[in-house]
């Protein structure tokens, strides 16, 4: 199976203002529709040396099998994949959402894997013209998964010459100018297009109900997120036990992504420090120095709880009043660092502002006389 991807294939010579990967031309006399969309040639220097993979792309796993966590995710793709081949079809159009890091793009070179077909992967804010999207769709082989990355990004145009490609694999492409302009037709090979995003309320109601399948990717447990660390330990060559991984993973947030990157960290410090295999203790020191607790909580997350806590009793808190607090931007607390929070039970939004809860105190080791009064819980909760 090859995997290309439309947003890391480097050119030896940059392009010129104004170029893009396709070139839409009027079509000659006696010319077929195929002949008005046509790519760049490839230079031989390309050609000559592909890019190697890095040692990171053999953290993904290649089966749907060995895709761990997301049961009920995969039950439903392994239905749909096997209703595909049976029919021999394409699998239908997908969208994957959810937050970052749970392991949308993994997901979907798995398809193209188990379908024996190519995928093309790119993201919303590189298709900016109509060009760029149609020089991807005429090259997409019969079968072939076009993966599009936070689609929710997509501009109106180029989102628009999506719905014929999708319902009857088909580009239209006006030609000409004023009252010469015309449309014309290009028949595409049937495709399957996985769209992910991590904000589904974003997408148009026209571009979202031409998905057939629509599912979300949850949050992991930490015994799943145990046999991830495992997995990556193993791919990456270092000695970890049961319970080091356990301990990374219950730091990691619920998220594949965080879990790998702090068993790297976890990795690093155990190589300079000549600590052997990785342990709880061990994992437990490395992380701590990294200033991830044991919930998974950074220095970033404490300071916020803390700064409430001490500065304005607990709350309520506005959102611009904790920005300009902590130094933090106000949209970075509120997309970055609350929803983790409120997860943790730590934070609550009400009409009036932030709350901090009890449960937060205890865990940042508040005295009982510190913790302010929550007597106003009980009718917040109410509203």
């Amino acid at each position: 199976m090859a995997i290309i991807s439309s947003k890391s294939s480097p050119e030896p010579q940059p392009p010129k203002k104004g170029d893009s990967p396709v070139e839409v031309t009027a079509p000659q006399p006696g010319a077929a529709p195929e002949s008005l969309v046509r790519e760049p040639q490839k230079s031989a220097t390309q050609e000559k040396t592909p890019p190697a993979a890095p040692v990171e792309d053999g953290l993904r796993p290649q089966k749907l099998a060995d895709y761990i966590g997301q049961k009920s995710l995969k039950e439903v793709l392994d239905i749909a994949i096997r209703a595909a081949q049976s029919r021999k079809e394409p699998l239908d159009h997908l969208l994957l959402y959810g937050p970052p890091g749970l392991g949308k793009t993994t997901m979907a070179l798995i398809l193209a894997q188990e379908m024996q077909v190519d995928c093309k992967i790119t993201t919303a804010p590189a298709l900016e013209r109509p060009r760029d999207i149609a020089g991807l769709l005429v090259n997409l082989k019969p079968g072939d998964i076009l993966f599009i990355d936070e689609i929710h990004r997509l501009p109106r145009v180029t989102e628009e010459i999506l719905y014929p490609a999708m319902e009857d694999s088909r580009l239209d492409i006006t030609i000409g100018k004023g009252q010469g302009a015309r449309t014309r037709s290009i028949p595409l090979h049937p495709f399957t297009l996985v769209g992910a995003t991590t904000r589904v309320g974003a997408l148009t109601s026209p571009l979202r109900d031409r998905f057939g399948l629509i599912q979300r990717l949850r949050f992991y447990e930490v015994d799943e997120l145990t046999q991830i660390v495992q997995r990556t330990a193993q791919v990456l060559d270092t000695p970890i036990q049961a319970d080091g991984a356990e301990e990374i993973a219950r730091r990691s947030r619920g998220t594949p992504r965080i879990a790998n990157r702090l068993l790297k960290r976890v990795r690093d410090y155990v190589e300079v420090k000549q600590s052997g295999r990785i342990d709880e203790a061990i994992a437990a020191e490395a992380l701590e120095l990294f200033n991830v607790d044991p919930c998974g909580l950074d220095w970033t997350d404490r300071r916020l709880l803390s700064v409430m806590i001490e500065n304005f009793n607990g709350g309520p808190v506005g959102l611009d009043t904790m920005a300009a607090a902590t130094g933090e931007d106000a949209q970075t607390i509120e997309e970055v660092y609350e929803p983790y929070l409120m997860q943790l039970g730590y934070l609550q939004r009400t009409p009036r502002g932030r709350i901090v809860t009890r449960a937060a105190c205890h865990h940042l080791g508040y005295e009982e006389s510190v913790v302010p009064d929550f007597r106003s819980e009980q009718q917040l909760s109410i509203m």
